[in-house]
């Protein structure tokens, strides 16, 4: 294999595992370190930075020791980290596992910076191969799968990495072993963050992309399950690396790469689900042809740098990498922790977008570009071939059909799943679709549903519920389009609508998502999905109200269900505001009935109420640790025809 295409499958490989660490470290500082909502956010948001600081030191190790043996210590140490979190059974050893993985990373980038001055052909292929991966794994990772299969590819990604790492260096394009690396590369090396982030965020998220698709199919600002949801992901890989690998247009064409990004930033940033396929899609190309402005080697390294020149640039790369990581943790902690702390964060991808396409526009015009270690187009077509195999094998839409006569009686759950990470910090799809399934619903109420926040993993969590429970489902967007509340029927679902309920000084929104059940010869029930945010210190009675009122108005006298995670228990004024609105407590008959937290419930703030027609019986809470809170449920018997 030629030095060029090794050089670059080890740097595409490295990224790969990084990324796979980052979305177990990600949620990591939510789930174990922050335990969720007991933690202050400042806090969270200092553990995040700080290891990011701490990698600013790398390039000051580097220079001193040498780049070769700090790479590959960092690469063995990133790959060993990478899986064990394999095996790891989440807790503390979870997070410090992920912890020094993403730190081995932090630093094994720093070293390939020192010894490589063009990185944009490794970065774009590790880039799209992770999204055209984690689209065939229906966004699942590998380190969340542990069965054979996963630690099989894991082992062979890790081996090709550590083999890849272990050649003798060698500096440039077509030049001896022992030649100094040039001293270009530092604006390729300091979009390798803000890059990332924009990737995972935006342009190649395939749980963002069929969110999108999602919100196609439906009205009234709502998603349901769409058919083909991650079509887009192909087209959106094609993009980005036929953009990123063949030569940019000379001149005013140059802009064309970063009026896209800032123009998919911009789209993204407006919080509309029906703009999010064409942000996608912008920002997919915009971020491809921005990284092809920087990919400035245009001569061999021998013929362009002195060894002093050389090792100037090398000191110049690694910082210009480190500090391009440090804007993606500045960028990620500045954009999720305002869910937390209530400020506007729309301003942050269209900030880093700007800085991304300032660096990019600003570079020299390459005039005498060498060819890529790979041809671009078939580079291109290979990884969106990958790309295209998700569609088909990890695309599935379940159906409703009305069964025979309408139901005498409905089995309910309602679920706060937490994002889908269970109390030990793991993933556990598996955890909550056993103990949802247990109680046989028929139509089941979620919140916290998160469909593609890389700070929580980059999962499309309501989608992966749906294929596990057979249930198509309904979404209604609360702090973003991909992030709110859910309903998930066995039998049709008609009229969907959502209502944002007013903030009253909580950080994160909060919706009431309402739609109608049709269980067949005209028998219809209405229901409602959601999570009331308190603001600090009081109960959601304004919420409370505003949803009771919501409520009782699209039932219009039919059966209604209203359920979800309250935030209040009973005897608080919020509680009364669904009981004055003639609502009827369906757990009544189990009081008390906690369901927070899960491993040892003190509080009763999951919820089931339903309109006097409806008569409830069986209600439970069964224990689960497949999230913070305990599921609830009650079987209601419909009035009689």
């Amino acid at each position: 294999m030629r030095y060029r295409q090794l050089t670059t499958g080890t740097l595409a490989l490295g990224v790969l595992l990084l990324i796979d660490v980052l979305r177990v470290w990600l949620p990591g500082i939510i789930t174990i370190f922050g335990q969720a909502a007991s933690t202050p956010a400042e806090l969270m948001g200092a553990f995040a930075l700080g290891w990011f600081v701490l990698a600013m030191g790398a390039p000051a190790v580097v220079r001193r020791v040498g780049a070769r043996p700090v790479t590959v210590v960092a690469a063995v140490a990133l790959a060993v980290a990478r899986l064990a979190l394999t095996a790891a059974p989440g807790g503390r050893t979870q997070l410090w596992l992920a912890t020094a993985g993403l730190l081995a990373g932090l630093v094994w980038l720093v070293g390939v910076a020192a010894d490589t001055d063009r990185p944009v052909p490794g970065l774009a292929l590790g880039f799209a191969v992770n999204a055209a991966v984690h689209a065939v794994l229906d966004t699942v990772d590998l380190v969340w799968r542990g069965d054979w299969v996963a630690w099989l590819l894991s082992a062979v990604a890790a081996a090709l990495f550590l083999a890849g790492a272990a050649q003798p260096g060698q500096r440039g394009a077509d030049v001896p072993a022992d030649a100094p690396a040039g001293p270009g590369g530092g604006r390729a090396w300091l979009l390798a963050g803000p890059a990332l982030l924009l990737a995972g965020m935006v342009a190649l998220s395939p749980a963002l992309a069929r969110t999108g698709m999602s919100y196609l199919v439906a009205e009234d600002g709502v998603a349901r399950s769409p058919l083909f949801g991650l079509a887009p992901v192909p087209v959106a890989v094609a993009g980005f690396l036929c953009a990123a690998l063949t030569r940019p247009p000379r001149g005013w064409g140059r802009a064309y790469g970063p009026v896209a990004l800032l123009g998919g930033a911009v789209l993204f940033a407006l919080d509309r689900g029906d703009l999010l396929l064409p942000a996608i899609l912008l920002a997919a190309v915009g971020l491809g042809a921005c990284l092809a402005l920087t990919d400035d080697t245009s001569q061999p390294a021998s013929d362009t740098a002195s060894a002093g020149t050389a090792g100037t640039g090398a000191s110049r790369r690694g910082y210009a990498v480190a500090t391009g990581m440090l804007v993606f943790a500045l960028g990620a902690v500045g954009y999720y922790s305002a869910y937390d702390l209530g400020y506007p964060n729309a301003a942050v991808p269209v900030v880093v977008a700007l800085l991304i396409a300032a660096v990019a526009f600003t570079a020299r015009p390459v005039v005498h570009r060498l060819p890529g270690p790979f041809p671009p187009l078939r580079a291109a077509a290979a990884v969106t071939a990958l790309a295209l195999l998700a569609p088909v094998l990890a695309d599935e839409v379940p159906v409703a059909s009305n069964r025979d006569g309408p139901p005498q009686r409905l089995t309910v759950v309602a679920y706060n799943i937490r994002m889908g990470f269970g109390l030990d910090g793991r993933f556990d799809l598996a955890g909550l679709a056993e103990v949802v399934d247990q109680q046989r619903p028929d139509v089941v109420l979620l919140s916290e549903v998160n469909r593609a926040w890389l700070l929580n993993g980059g999962h499309d969590t309501l989608d992966l519920l749906s294929d596990r429970l057979g249930m198509p489902y309904v979404f209604g967007p609360a702090a973003d389009p991909v992030w709110g509340d859910a309903v998930l029927s066995r039998w049709p679902v008609r009229d969907p609508r959502t209502l944002p309920l007013a903030a009253v000084g909580a950080p994160t929104g909060a919706q009431a998502l309402a739609v109608t059940l049709d269980l067949g010869d005209g028998v219809r029930t209405a229901v409602v999905s959601t999570h009331l945010q308190p603001p600090p210190g009081k109960g959601p009675v304004v919420q409370a109200r505003a949803v009771a009122d919501f409520a009782t108005r699209y039932a219009a006298g039919r059966p209604l269900v209203v359920a979800g995670d309250l935030n209040t228990e009973p005897g608080d004024e919020a509680f009364a505001e669904f009981s004055n609105a003639g609502l009827v407590d369906a757990l009544a008959a189990a009081r008390p009935l906690a369901t927070s937290p899960a491993d040892d419930p003190r509080q009763q703030i999951d919820h089931i109420f339903v309109s006097p027609g409806l008569t409830p019986s069986d209600p439970v809470a069964p224990r689960s640790t497949a999230s913070d809170h305990l599921p609830v449920a009650v079987t209601v018997t419909l009035p009689p025809r």
